[in-house]
């Protein structure tokens, strides 16, 4: 479990393909790795990887296919910057929000405009993570705890402090660039909980979605 609040910017050093997965070489930057131990978890972009070598100035980890397929990581070369949080500890102070590292899509920076010494960032998530997205909620991108201040469809509204630039990748964000998107936990285990008993049925085609129980009539 992870809070959002990025504790240092790295830097990819390598990427080494493993048949249909690959293995990434993290220079952690100013990250202090000295209580981090082989399996420990690193949210390496808003993703949570598992630590299976230590180098010395940064750690390897293993992604999945799964990995590659969901999140920006397969465009990713060597040089990439990426943002960095360690695993929260039970006397971690909260102040993002909960967030599990678990990507759960991308989006795509649709604006971007300097508002006074802010960034505003419109981005569009796909139409199925739409609902997940409330203004003034949470939201994960690349592994930044962010307020949505503003919704319209799959469009939700980003501003950026001049202390969340400087601390993060996120003042290089331009139109057109995809970034991993991370939906607030809560609202993911609230739309399981509210299947009920129908939540057991299998579909095939991964399961009850909300969308197909509003077909159903069951929201009715």
């Amino acid at each position: 479990m992870f809070t959002g609040i990025i504790e240092a910017v790295g830097r990819i050093q390598k990427i080494t393909p493993k048949g249909t997965d690959i293995a990434l070489t993290v220079d952690s930057g100013k990250l202090d790795l000295s209580d981090v131990k082989l399996g420990d978890s690193i949210a390496t972009n808003g993703v949570c990887l598992t630590v299976v070598e230590l180098t010395g100035n940064g750690y390897v980890a293993d992604l999945s296919t799964e990995t590659l397929k969901r999140t920006a990581f397969v465009h990713y070369q060597a040089g990439q910057k990426v943002n960095l949080e360690k695993a929260m500890l039970p006397t971690t102070r909260f102040g993002g929000h909960m967030v599990s590292g678990h990507v759960d899509g991308l989006a795509t920076v649709v604006s971007r405009e300097q508002t006074g010494r802010a960034i505003e960032f419109w981005l569009e998530a796909s139409a199925s993570l739409a609902k997940y997205l409330a203004e003034k909620g949470s939201v994960t991108i690349d592994g930044i705890s962010l307020t949505i201040n503003a919704v319209d469809g799959a469009r939700f509204k980003l501003t950026i402090v001049p202390h969340t630039a400087l601390e993060t990748t996120i003042e290089d964000l331009s139109v057109g660039k995809q970034v991993n998107l991370e939906v607030d936990v809560i609202a993911r285990y609230l739309e399981r909980l509210m299947m009920g008993d129908r939540a057991a049925q299998q579909t095939g085609e991964g399961g009850l979605t909300m969308a197909k129980l509003a077909e159903s009539g069951f929201l009715r």
